[in-house]
């Protein structure tokens, strides 16, 4: 999970944990941290061979924009398979255009009201009890 705000951070997991999905949420506050992670200090994306990974990506970081991130890994050769939630308050029509030309699996604006906020993760989490992730390369 990407999500520079520690509020949204704590609802998405504790709604996706009510939903049942009880994988391990790596939490990342920065890009940076982030790519670090999925592509090794390296940058090759190496690291991430063999994992069974899903990225929910906010769009507004403080270090970089949730679309660089986007594209780079969906441009590396070993975690382009990686489904990418975008999960963010952007609700522009271009924007959203854009995530899904570059590869995002699904995008999410997130509903200004908490209980809607809420009710719309645990939904999410619904759908990650169900869907099957592939291997990255």
């Amino acid at each position: 999970m990407i999500e520079d705000d520690e509020g949204h951070a704590r609802l998405i997991e504790r709604n996706i944990r009510r939903a049942g999905v009880s994988n391990p949420i790596m939490p990342f506050t920065n890009g940076t941290a982030a790519l670090e992670f999925l592509l090794g200090a390296d940058g090759s994306g190496r690291d991430s061979a063999g994992r069974h990974l899903l990225i929910l990506l906010d769009l507004n970081l403080p270090d970089m924009t949730g679309i660089e991130i986007l594209e780079k890994v969906k441009n590396n050769p070993h975690t382009r398979r990686t489904p990418v939630v975008v999960l963010t308050t952007t609700d522009d029509s271009r924007e959203i255009q854009r995530c899904y030309d570059l590869g995002a699996n699904v995008y999410i604006t997130k509903p200004v009201n908490y209980e809607s906020f809420a009710h719309a993760i645990r939904q999410l989490g619904l759908f990650f009890s169900v869907m099957q992730v592939p291997e990255t390369a």
